[in-house]
């Protein structure tokens, strides 16, 4: 099924990224969030980063009305109501998404595919909080969303195959690699990105080297183009605690067990670049 009209929800970081790249490759999107000026912020959000883009040529200047045209918000589901696609990008927090996705299964026909953009949450289990479960299926896009070329597609242990061909068709189309995982904890890249976070904290804490030397060390030795730690800023450290807790109780392993100093810096709200301080300070 070739996607013309998705909905996403939340307008966060993620949920504005993906909204922007919808919208970039032609399809008609709408955008909810509970409240106005998180829609409005992610609008300038969305502004700003598509006029860096143009700036480095990679758009073309005069496209960024059409572009913006193409985005519609609301503070209801209900904008969703005709979406081929709805795309939960809100906040790492199982409470949360199934309320919303408990609404949101009042409001789309049984033929409208819900993704979720959940980084560790069991898809399948998502599944279960909705009728017609086999529309169901996890859409993990990487963070930032209009650069980063992956998306992993989860299967939940209800999902058709056409629904997985449905969101593997629309990956493509927006200039993204899709790569099918089964449904596990963490799923594929989280289950090795959180545990490598979570040990570059531990060396903090253990007082072995600086934030800065840590983050070398893997830039340099390893060749990664951003450090572990400046890249759990950029995800937020909520986030990545969330999603060591979430592998924590699903595999009951204590080598998935939060380093305190991760959990201490989640306490003091130092989240990373959206609180302006995390391993490293920012200005905002």
């Amino acid at each position: 099924m070739k996607i013309s009209m998705a909905g996403v929800i939340g307008a966060g970081t993620m949920g504005s990224g993906i909204a922007q790249t919808l919208a970039t490759h032609g399809v008609e999107v709408t955008l909810s969030d509970v409240s106005e000026e998180a829609l409005a912020r992610a609008l300038d959000n969305i502004h700003s980063s598509l006029s860096r883009l143009a700036q480095k040529g990679v758009l073309d200047l005069s496209t960024l009305p059409a572009i913006l045209a193409r985005i519609r918000t609301a503070t209801s589901a209900d904008i969703h109501r005709h979406s081929q696609i709805v795309i939960e990008a809100a906040s790492e927090n199982e409470a949360i998404k199934q309320q919303l996705l408990r609404e949101l299964d009042g409001i789309v026909p049984a033929d409208t595919v819900i993704a979720s953009n959940t980084s560790s949450i069991s898809l399948t289990r998502i599944a279960s909080w909705v009728s017609h479960p086999e529309r169901v299926i996890g859409m993990h896009f990487m963070n930032p969303v209009p650069l980063m070329q992956l998306v992993e597609v989860i299967r939940a242990l209800q999902s058709s195959d056409q629904s997985c061909d449905t969101v593997m068709e629309l990956a493509r189309t927006l200039g993204k690699t899709p790569v099918e995982v089964r449904d596990a904890a963490g799923f594929v890249s989280n289950r090795i990105l959180m545990p490598m976070i979570n040990e570059a904290a531990f060396t903090i804490y253990e007082g072995i080297a600086s934030a800065a030397d840590v983050d070398t060390v893997m830039k340099l030795g390893m060749n990664h183009p951003i450090g572990p730690l400046a890249l759990a800023d950029l995800i937020g450290l909520d986030t990545c605690l969330a999603i060591m807790d979430i592998l924590h109780t699903e595999f009951r392993d204590s080598k998935y067990r939060a380093c305190p100093l991760l959990v201490q810096l989640v306490a003091a709200g130092q989240l990373g670049r959206k609180s302006g301080h995390g391993f490293f300070p920012y200005s905002v």
